[in-house]
């Protein structure tokens, strides 16, 4: 795995290799004005990073610059070797926006058989992503009428009619409820096997269930790149207000107002929920009590 230390970044780069991406000193942003600072870091080695930061630290703005849609102010970007700038770099990637662009008036195939048309693809391929993510029997629907699990998964489809090295997925879970949530991951890290991703996400739960290595991002700069598993631990609490006493919560914490408790993660609150209710608790709020990313950024 690449680092931000300056010894890595002076060792030449085999163009050869399809899964790279070197971003050296790299400043970006929108009409005159930087979002992104000095961005300096090498990734070669197959695996899901997982890109974190909080709303507006300028992670969508990364990946537009890494997929070539937006023109770096400066310092340099290289794709499978080649500048961002080589429209031979385009040939590597796939990006994912975080929103979908799928046409509305189109059946699930008819909007993947136009993709098919510009990756190159053709029929077959299109059977074979409605098969690789599950959803054949959504072919004939139009997309207007899907949820937004469903049209989650056809989006991701088209990324995967051609095969690619690299993938840039921008949020691909934003806004789905969780168990959605998950299956969703749970494709992505079938399909992503042997492949450099980049995963955006401000979920820091999301990020260890996923990843193998973050890249956090802070006010338009790398705040830390490493291994997952290499973070310091944090917690994520929860507290519940009741609308009358109970013994229910009798083992749990307290806070001020609040019965807290300690869960692996914000997926884990609907369960948390159902189990209360089903022992008659009369819940009032629920509430995240911390805010892990900022324990992070800080």
């Amino acid at each position: 795995m690449g680092t931000t230390l300056p010894d890595r970044e002076q060792l030449p780069l085999d163009p050869a290799r399809g899964a790279s991406i070197v971003c050296r000193g790299l400043r970006s942003g929108y009409l005159g004005t930087e979002v992104l600072r000095d961005i300096s870091v090498t990734i070669d080695e197959p695996a899901i990073y997982v890109v974190l930061g909080p709303n507006g630290a300028g992670k969508t703005t990364f990946f537009r610059t890494l997929a070539g849609i937006l023109r770096p102010y400066g310092g340099e970007v290289r794709i499978a070797g080649s500048s961002v700038a080589d429209p031979a770099s385009r040939g590597h990637l796939h990006y994912l926006s975080h929103m979908d662009g799928m046409p509305e008036g189109l059946t699930v195939r008819e909007a993947l058989r136009v993709y098919a048309r510009v990756e190159g693809a053709d029929e077959a391929d299109v059977d074979r992503v409605l098969d690789l993510l599950e959803i054949r029997e959504l072919a004939d629907q139009f997309l207007s009428k899907l949820s937004a699990g469903q049209r989650k998964r056809a989006s991701i489809a088209r990324i995967f009619l051609r095969e690619r090295e690299i993938y840039l997925l921008d949020e691909p879970t934003a806004n789905l409820d969780p168990k959605v949530a998950r299956e969703i991951r749970t494709l992505i890290l079938a399909l992503a096997k042997e492949k450099v991703v980049l995963y955006s996400s401000h979920n820091l739960f999301e990020a260890r269930e996923i990843g193998r290595y973050v890249l956090a991002i802070k006010d338009g700069r790398v705040y830390h790149f490493g291994r997952i598993d290499e973070m310091r631990g944090l917690r994520y609490v929860v507290g519940v207000r009741t609308l009358a006493p109970t013994n229910a919560l009798k083992d749990w914490s307290r806070d001020g107002d609040y019965y807290t408790r300690e869960i692996a993660g914000p997926e884990e609150i609907p369960k948390l929920i159902a189990g209360l209710t089903s022992e008659g608790v009369l819940l009032r709020e629920v509430r995240e009590m911390n805010n892990p990313l900022e324990e992070l950024f800080t």
